[in-house]
């Protein structure tokens, strides 16, 4: 995972949880990145200083960079946020698996009752389904979810 500061067109400032590099690129060419005040999609990185990792050699005295995001009381708040979409949708949705593509499909052309859903879709399938003009989100996955 990588965390970046965040800026919209408007000057709010916010940060974003990636799962590389190019994660944030690509959902902000889609319009996946959204300002948590205001809503707008023109989302930037701001300019961030390095975090770098503690070297044997270094000079005595000097301590390593450590990161405060666990302790940053905004990230707290926008884990909560997280956790919180998840909970509502896993507990007011189906979960559909690596049908999610179908699924959403069949919903969408009138072929299987209308519902919310919830699954696994390739970057191509969510990419097709968006260009369909099927309404799809991608669920944030928490940093616990990768331990």
């Amino acid at each position: 995972m990588i965390r970046y500061d965040l800026i919209c067109d408007k000057g709010h400032e916010f940060d974003g949880w990636f799962s590389d590099s190019d994660a944030f690129e690509t959902q902000a060419k889609r319009g996946f990145v959204e300002c948590t005040t205001c809503g707008s999609n023109k989302v930037e990185k701001q300019l961030m200083a390095p975090r770098l990792a503690a070297k044997s050699n270094r000079k005595s005295g000097t301590q390593p960079m450590v990161s405060t995001a666990a302790s940053d009381p905004r990230m707290q708040q926008m884990m909560q946020m997280v956790r919180e979409i998840r909970r509502h949708v896993q507990e007011n949705a189906e979960n559909v698996g690596d049908r999610f593509a179908e699924e959403a499909r069949k919903i969408h052309y009138g072929e299987s009752e209308e519902r919310g859903i919830y699954g696994n879709a390739s970057h191509d399938e969510a990419k097709a389904l968006i260009e369909e003009g099927i309404d799809v989100h991608p669920l944030p996955r928490l940093p616990e979810e990768r331990n």
